[in-house]
Parts: C-alpha cells; sequence; structure tokens
C-alpha cells in the first residue's frame, strides 16, 4: 500500500501567529473541520457608525480587531457579532454567580458553572471553552488573593461572551484576559464591557434555533484546514495531541469515527483539554460527500459540568472534557472516558478497540516518518514557519478519505463483498479491525458482507 504523500512545503503568516496563523486563507473556498458546527443561528448586525474607530482609540487600547495582516474572512465567517457578555464570580456564601450581564434578559442559566470550572481556585488563571443552547461561549479566569475575611483570602471571577459561532471566539481571547484582570482590581466597574457589548451586539431572531450541522465536510480540500481554531496554544493544539497520547492516537481516532461519546477529564487547568475536544473531533473529519449521513453527528461540546448531565444524556454523540471526577461513575453518559492518557470504555464490544494493533503501529511510524521529513525539510530550507498541524490534519483526512473511498467502491460493486484485501487497503488490521469495521458499516449505513472470518483457534 503507498503511503500518503507529504503535505507541500507549507509557510505560515506571520503576525497573530498563536491567535490566527492561517486565518489569511479564509478567503479562499476551503473550509476548517467543524466550521458547520460553529454556523448556527446568524444574526443581524446592529448600526456601526464609527464602531472600528471607537473600538479601536478607546475600550481597546492595544488590541486589534483584526491581526495585522489577516486577509477577509469567508463572508459566512465576516458576522462577528456578540450575543451576550457576562462577568462570573465566585461568592463564598452563595457560589458561582452571575454578577452582571448584557442583554439584561437573556438565559444564562448554568454559565456560572459552564465559565468557572470545578477546581479552578487551584489555578491563577484559565480560558474555557463550552456550548449554551445554540450558542457557544468563551470565558477567561482569574484568581487573584486578597486581605478580605469576607472573600476568605481570595477573589475569583470569569469573564465571558456567547456567540452563534466559535470560531470568532479566539478574536477576543485578549480582550477577556484583560477584562477578568481589570474586574479583579476595579470590581463592579463595567463600562469597557457595556462599550464592547454595543459595538459588537447582533440582533437576535425572535426564535433562534440550535446549531444545524451538516452531515459532511464541505469536498474542497486544502493544506489549510482549521485557521479559524489554532489559537493561542504556542506549539500547535495538534501537534501537541497527538504527542501527549502516541500510539493511542489511533484509539481515539477509532471511538471519534465511529461517532461515540467521548469525555476527556483532567484537572484544572482546562483551556488546553478544549483543545484536545477540537482535535479528537478533527481525527474523524472526512471530505467525501455524502459521508456520514446516517452517522450521527459529533458534537463538540467542550467543557460539561454537571449542569450539563440532561444535555448530554439526550445527546447520541459528543466529544466533552470535565474536571469534575464524578461523571466517571455516570457510564450511562459516555461510551470512552478519557483520564489523562488512558483511554477505556466499559462497553464490552468496544473493549477490543482499546488495542493498539499492528496497522496503528504502522500508521503512527508513518505519521512520525512524515514529520521527521517535514522537519528536515524545515532545516534545510532555513524555514521555521512550516506548520507541523497541516500535516497531522491532512494525514488523519487522508486515512478516512482512503477508508470511505473504498466502502463507497465496494458497496457500487456487483457483489458487495468487503475482504482482509479490502481491509489492508484502508490500512487497517483485517483481524484487528475486524470489529471497528463492522461496526463502521452499521453506523455510515453500508449494505456490505464482510468477510473475514475470525482466526481459527488450534
Amino acid at each position: 500500500m503507498a503511503g500518503l504523500a507529504p503535505p507541500p512545503h507549507i509557510r505560515c503568516p506571520g503576525g497573530w501567529r498563536e491567535a490566527a496563523s492561517l486565518s489569511g486563507m479564509a478567503g479562499r473556498t476551503d473550509r476548517a473541520p467543524l466550521l458547520d458546527w460553529a454556523e448556527g443561528t446568524g444574526v443581524s448586525p446592529a448600526p456601526e457608525s464609527e464602531q472600528a474607530e471607537r473600538w479601536g482609540r478607546g475600550y481597546g487600547a492595544g488590541w486589534s480587531r483584526r491581526p495585522p495582516g489577516e486577509l477577509t474572512p469567508l463572508p459566512q465567517l465576516e458576522d462577528d457579532h456578540i450575543a451576550a457578555v457576562f462577568v462570573v464570580s465566585f461568592d463564598p456564601r452563595s457560589g458561582n454567580i452571575v454578577e452582571w450581564c448584557r442583554p439584561h434578559d437573556i438565559d444564562l442559566e448554568g454559565v456560572e458553572f459552564k465559565s468557572m470550572a470545578s477546581g479552578s481556585h487551584r489555578v491563577q488563571s484559565d480560558f474555557i471553552y463550552f456550548r449554551k443552547g445554540g450558542f457557544f461561549g468563551l470565558a477567561c479566569f482569574a484568581n487573584m488573593p486578597v486581605e478580605s475575611e469576607l472573600e476568605r483570602g481570595a477573589r475569583m471571577k470569569s469573564v465571558g461572551i456567547l456567540s452563534p459561532s466559535y470560531t470568532l471566539l479566539y478574536r477576543y481571547m485578549h480582550f477577556l484576559e484583560n477584562q477578568v484582570r481589570h474586574q479583579l482590581e476595579l470590581p463592579g466597574h463595567y463600562t469597557p464591557l457595556e462599550a464592547f457589548y454595543e459595538d459588537k451586539k447582533g440582533v437576535l431572531p425572535v426564535a433562534p434555533q440550535t446549531c444545524q450541522p451538516t452531515s459532511h465536510w464541505l469536498p474542497s480540500v486544502h493544506k489549510h484546514l482549521y485557521p479559524e481554531m489554532k489559537i493561542t496554544h504556542p506549539a500547535g493544539c495538534m501537534s501537541q495531541f497527538i504527542k501527549f497520547f502516541g500510539e493511542q492516537i489511533f484509539v481515539l481516532w477509532k471511538f471519534a469515527l465511529l461517532r461515540k461519546r467521548i469525555l476527556i477529564f483532567s484537572p484544572p487547568p482546562v483551556g488546553v483539554v478544549c483543545y484536545r475536544v477540537y482535535c479528537c473531533c478533527c481525527l474523524a473529519n472526512v471530505t467525501l460527500p455524502g459521508i456520514g449521513a446516517t452517522a450521527p453527528e459529533s458534537k463538540p461540546f467542550f467543557y460539561v459540568s454537571v449542569a450539563d448531565i440532561q444535555t448530554l444524556d439526550a445527546e447520541g454523540s459528543y466529544v466533552a472534557c470535565t474536571t469534575e471526577k464524578i461523571f466517571e461513575q455516570k457510564q450511562d453518559l459516555y461510551d470512552v472516558y478519557v483520564d489523562n492518557q488512558n483511554v477505556k470504555t466499559h462497553r464490552e464490544h468496544l473493549q477490543p478497540l482499546l488495542r493498539v494493533n499492528s496497522s496503528d503501529k504502522e500508521k503512527y511510524r508513518r505519521l512520525n516518518d512524515q514529520r521527521q521529513l517535514l522537519m528536515y525539510t524545515q532545516e534545510v530550507d532555513g524555514d521555521c514557519n512550516s506548520c507541523e498541524e497541516d500535516l497531522f490534519i491532512l494525514f488523519f483526512m487522508e486515512q478516512n478519505n482512503r477508508i470511505f473511498q473504498t466502502l463507497l467502491e465496494v458497496a457500487s460493486s456487483q457483489d458487495k463483498t468487503l475482504t482482509a484485501e479490502h481491509a489492508r487497503s484502508m490500512g487497517l488490521d483485517p483481524q484487528g479491525d475486524r470489529g471497528f469495521l463492522m461496526d463502521l458499516l452499521e453506523v455510515y449505513g453500508f449494505d456490505l458482507m464482510l468477510v473475514i472470518d475470525n482466526p481459527c483457534c488450534p
């Protein structure tokens, strides 16, 4: 089987490299993985007379509305309006409370738990991505020691926003970080937040609907596939994700491709774990039209708390993270539980998928070989801006496309029989991946005959 060709030599734009290193490609027709999930309820822009000038000179000093060198984004991503701005604080007597918000009448129930993760008192700062109904949220948390018996020696707050799309949230990370420090030092001073909301607010429809994703990623493929969620991770969230899990990345890949309910546990800080949620969803990226029409959508929920139990209970597929260990005991809420680098499942029929087989090892070796080749070309050409992220994203996309292209070809054949040779051509182990293949056929609605027998026992 021919190996996957490494992506062409890539140079990332400068400027806000961590915040939006690939946003310059947004003017093309290519889409980032998961962007369809970010296209929820639209908002109608409020009047913007003198908005940019007022924001740039006044309340946003030192913060640019658009990073230098960033090209005009796609029309569907141009809308950068905010549905809500809020401040959450920890009250020693009442617990987490929403102390201030705009607009006044928006439903923020549960946001006080989503934007201040359980256990956050043990860290000085954090950032949290989450979902609230049909909206996505980003909150920045900070913890400051104070000489106050009433506050028990610590003041903790989060400043957050809600938007119909998470692809724009990264733009406001720096602003939110500054504002949470401002709220800790000068509690009750909301003028910058008021101005920010007035500049960015949208007019919500009368009956906003929840996000409605399409059933597959758009077929247009380019090396720049994820411009909007490469946010502030200094080394790239996907590369660190793969290095963190090692060969087990192919265990997660199979569960993601099967649209299982995946819950990732980690103590605070939770920001980097939110990136793992995104990366896990990216493992299942498929760009062939029509694939996944019968499969449940893999929904990135990002951070969840016990307040989300009822929501998760109704979901057939999701990827989420939590800091609350109690979730491990609620096995009816998830199929796969990831604790640090330990991937496990209580579903008996899924347990064989936890084993890394020979084909998984081969794929991991090939992935590392391509990474070494990329590093070599970087060294030879003196290019320090080549993106390792692109290589990883393309590797899994091409692997997935190869599998489904083979299944489509077999489905259109006369005998509709899937053999061991087909499995090998897809980069799978005919024996070790037999159960995975059977589940894949069922989840994606392929009516094929699998003639790969279990090995005979002597």
